[in-house]
């Protein structure tokens, strides 16, 4: 009977052990999970940075893949699922998700060549058309862009999803240009990316 409840008492310890570890990561004044499961796949925080413009903090960004990159070659060669989780910062009372439409079709714009762009076809207005269905968002919302092999990219804010699965792990190669491109909007966001962000919990 001892043996039993000491046994017992060892697994919740575990258990404990296990989930602070996956909240183990802290940025800008929020935890991030270090790990997680997507697609029946453990992704690793690969980097989190940060999106600032006209002196706001917009949002704070978390990319999880299966292994970390440190070059933007490197995480578009990465197989498997990822996720780009976005937290709003911005301290004004709403932003519209035009906003996010009209920088991921200039990114892909600037950053694709014109083959990518025409192998894309429709497939990243299929996205910003699901990112038309959020309307807006504002400060604490938490965005998901998640692509998962066998689905595709998919969107979700607050746990709730939007629209339908755009296919192609080209496309999601794509959005993830408009973060880690040559021609970005924010060069800190990209280094935060790219593992160059100290942060408190799990070194880069």
């Amino acid at each position: 009977m001892f043996k039993r409840i000491v046994c017992k008492a060892a697994a919740a310890a575990l258990a404990l052990a296990l989930a602070a570890s996956a909240q183990a990561v802290q940025y800008q004044g929020q935890n991030f999970p270090d790990t997680l499961e997507l697609g029946g796949k453990s992704l690793v925080l690969s980097g989190i940075g940060e999106r600032a413009a006209y002196g706001f903090h917009g949002y704070s960004a978390a990319l999880y893949m299966v292994k970390k990159g440190r070059t933007p070659d490197e995480i578009y060669a990465v197989p498997g699922p990822k996720r780009l989780e976005l937290r709003i910062t911005l301290p004004m009372k709403s932003i519209g998700a035009a906003e996010f439409e009209k920088a991921i079709s200039k990114g892909v714009e600037r950053n694709c060549t014109e083959a990518e762009k025409a192998a894309l076809g429709d497939r990243v207005q299929r996205l910003n058309a699901n990112l038309d269905l959020v309307g807006s968002v504002k400060k604490g919302d938490v965005i998901l862009i998640d692509y998962v092999p066998d689905r595709g990219t998919t969107l979700s804010v607050n746990g709730k999803p939007y629209g339908d699965a755009v296919p192609g792990g080209d496309l999601y190669i794509a959005f993830l240009k408009v973060f880690l491109g040559e021609k970005v909007s924010d060069e800190r966001l990209r280094a935060g990316l790219l593992g160059q962000t100290t942060y408190k919990g799990a070194p880069v």
